[in-house]
């Protein structure tokens, strides 16, 4: 059964040492949410659930701790929320006092000191304020946008660099890592997406001590994020795949239904699309039934 003395970081360190990973889903509104619990529920799997500034002022940071943590008593599963990609200081300072119970800053269009220097700030906040507080931080440039486009330049020069990664670590004392290495926001319609893993077993090396995160999951082969996974991936971010399975559902669900004005009648087809989608991605990472 679920402990509720467990933290995020416990999760994690759980996931890092059995090679396993878990996932990263987030949210817009309270229909995908419970979406995304049910998949959880289904498949006993800790997911994180998470939510970026846009996404969040919409929600509203209370009302999202508040359903986050009413769902991870009544399922009894670790769920914990995140505020991810979070630009400033003064955003991750919100979040964390609103009681998220995980803060991703991520400074990565800043300068490198620049990057350093407010990431450790929000470290320090956040083990102020409470110790079990998991921090993130982001080294290289994630390319795209969280939507469907046809294609999104990839370019070395953004790719995390190791002797950075390392330094970035040691100056900070984040408990995360988000990563560059061949992923990008968003799907592209006329373009593969492929990691590099040869970049990720670098960083792995220089960093052993964090949790390695990956971001922009959608269109990545499910082959690649399993490797990814072996290669030291502990968390893995999905958000347009599952923006594309919700809405297109309540597009079919009017189409089929042009008349209905019910809104539990229709939204149920998305957040079904939604959930199987969810359920799928938790057997990649290899976390059903790791939170018996």
């Amino acid at each position: 059964m679920y402990s509720f003395y467990m933290t995020p970081n416990n999760l994690l360190q759980k996931a890092k040492k059995e090679k396993w990973a878990i996932g990263h889903f987030n949210v817009s509104d309270a229909n995908q949410l419970k979406a995304i619990v049910a998949a959880a529920q289904n498949m006993r799997a800790p997911v994180f659930i998470g939510a970026s500034e846009g996404e969040r002022n919409f929600f509203g940071l209370k009302q999202l701790v508040a359903l986050v943590k009413i769902y991870r008593e009544e399922a009894q599963l670790p769920i914990f929320l995140n505020a991810d990609h979070t630009k400033s200081y003064e955003g991750c300072v919100k979040a964390i006092d609103a009681g998220f119970d995980m803060i991703h800053f991520d400074g990565s269009a800043l300068s490198f000191e620049e990057n350093v220097a407010i990431a450790k700030k929000v470290v320090s906040y956040a083990k102020e304020k409470n110790p079990d507080i998991s921090v993130e931080g982001e080294l290289g440039y994630l390319q795209g946008k969280s939507e469907v486009q046809e294609y999104v330049e990839v370019k070395k020069e953004d790719f995390t660099k190791p002797e950075e990664a390392k330094k970035f670590v040691e100056e900070t004392g984040v408990d995360r890592l988000a990563i560059v290495f061949g992923n990008f926001h968003g799907i592209a319609s006329k373009q593969e997406e492929h990691l590099d893993f040869g970049v990720l077993k670098k960083v792995a090396q220089v960093v052993p001590e964090v949790f390695l995160v990956l971001h922009g999951g959608s269109g990545i082969k499910d082959e690649e994020v399993e490797e990814a996974i072996r290669g030291g991936i502990v968390k893995a971010h999905f958000n347009t795949e599952l923006r594309v399975a919700y809405i297109n559902g309540i597009k079919k669900a009017l189409e089929e239904n042009p008349k209905e004005m019910t809104p539990y009648k229709i939204f149920p087809v998305g957040m079904d699309a939604m959930q199987k989608l969810v359920e799928g991605k938790i057997k990649i990472f290899a976390s059903e039934n790791q939170a018996l």
